[in-house]
């Protein structure tokens, strides 16, 4: 990215960083409000709900700041540009629509800090976006072929083919696609994107949702488990999952675009073989991680087995009646012997059973109460461990993991908000 850059410019992006930190959160608000109000039709690209908690453009500040600190060091955004591309080519984002959105972001830039916004400062976050612009197309033209070679481009439609209740606010929506060749495979813990119209805003809105079933050959629907979201703010609830839980039935019609997402195992990967995997989550956040350790078991559909790997499954949840998918954990323990679980609930019920519905009752999830070597792998220092829950809740538990020498490599984190996980 920095090398369309000149040795000045480079220094003057990095001289903007203080004034980023103090007016970042400005600059992204202006540059939205401008953006989307000259161009409507980008309404079908951002979510609303983002927009209207202002996580949209909070995220979006903090990017640039990253991009500022970082734009003589890059190799620390890798990562960062890995997962936002695939939300991009989730998306359908388009190389022309970069071109728009650096206007209206310098344009922001120039309208918020004034005189103080000179042309080199300009110059250099001209040339600044567009490399990153470039960086960004190049490697969305990548998966967007890769996706073409499956006989998929674009947005593709699906019909509900069940709706089938997990738990009161969890439901699992089985998509088969309207028409066109067979499904492609995908990787477990990957997501695809879901767009529909919204009546009420008059406009299309997309949001991404995890694969919740481990792929299988020649699969001819894929699942999604749906939370009703109630928001995280007053007020803000869930727009599409609230939509689809009360507006849509089995054989109405949605549109996804293809699988995408860096959060995943590769169960045919033979350097693994003997890598333990443990499955960290709370609530919803099973999704993904249900479909991974699905993969990381042999299963009907699917001829080739996977490589060899002890599995821990760790979950909490609030109680009984808001914990998704034991059935099939405790069906897949069962028929498994390198899979083990332990399940935390907070309230417990006379139907709860022991050893069955959960292990440790009445506490929050906590590694106090794990075996260190039979749950948690400690002993192994290739043990890797995927987090899916809030985002407060996975930075916490990397925090507890790394006190336990757990290096930050082995931990990976699954996002459902808009923006990035904190870096610490």
């Amino acid at each position: 990215m920095a090398a369309a850059l000149t040795a000045d410019q480079i220094a003057i992006v990095k001289a903007t960083v203080p004034v980023l930190k103090e007016y970042g959160n400005t600059i992204t608000d202006v540059f939205y409000k401008n953006l989307i109000s000259e161009n409507p039709s980008l309404n079908n690209v951002f979510s609303k709900t983002s927009q209207d908690t202002l996580r949209q453009p909070r995220a979006l500040a903090g990017a640039v700041l990253a991009y500022a600190t970082y734009i003589d060091d890059l190799g620390k955004l890798t990562a960062a540009v890995e997962r936002i591309a695939h939300k991009h080519v989730s998306l359908q984002v388009s190389p022309e629509q970069y071109d728009v959105v650096g206007k209206y972001l310098i344009q922001a830039i120039g309208q918020v800090l004034g005189d103080a916004a000179t042309p080199p400062i300009v110059d250099a976050w001209t040339a600044a976006y567009g490399a990153l612009a470039g960086v960004f197309i190049g490697r969305e033209g990548q998966m967007y072929k890769a996706n073409e070679a499956d006989g998929w481009s674009g947005w593709r439609k699906f019909r509900i083919t069940r709706k089938v209740a997990e738990t009161d606010a969890i439901t699992s929506f089985y998509l088969a696609p309207s028409a066109g060749p067979a499904l492609p495979r995908f990787l477990p813990g990957q997501y695809i994107s879901l767009q529909v119209l919204v009546p009420a805003l008059g406009y299309l809105q997309s949001r991404q949702y995890s694969l919740s079933e481990a792929p299988r050959d020649a699969g001819n629907y894929y699942r999604i488990s749906i939370k009703k979201d109630e928001g995280d703010e007053p007020g803000v609830p869930g727009i599409i999952s609230n939509l689809l839980h009360g507006n849509y039935s089995e054989g109405d019609e949605v549109e996804l675009s293809h699988p995408q997402g860096e959060f995943f195992v590769d169960p045919s990967d033979a350097a693994k073989e003997g890598v333990p995997a443990v499955l960290i989550s709370v609530g919803v956040g099973a999704t993904p991680l249900l479909s991974i350790l699905g993969s990381l078991v042999p299963q009907e559909g699917t001829a080739k087995k996977p490589v060899v790997r002890p599995v821990s499954w760790i979950h909490a949840s609030r109680s009984s009646a808001t914990q998704p998918f034991i059935g099939e954990v405790n069906k897949i323990k069962a028929g498994n012997a390198n899979v083990s679980t332990h399940v935390f609930l907070r309230t417990i019920t006379a139907d709860n059973q022991h050893g069955v519905d959960y292990h440790s009752g009445e506490t929050r999830l906590d590694l106090d109460k794990l075996d260190k070597d039979s749950d948690l792998y400690l002993d192994d220092k290739r043990t890797e461990y995927f987090i899916c829950g809030p985002e407060a809740f996975m930075i916490d538990l990397r925090r507890a993991l790394a006190d336990l020498g757990v290096d930050k490599a082995r931990v990976h984190l699954e996002l459902f908000a808009t923006g990035d996980v904190p870096d610490e």
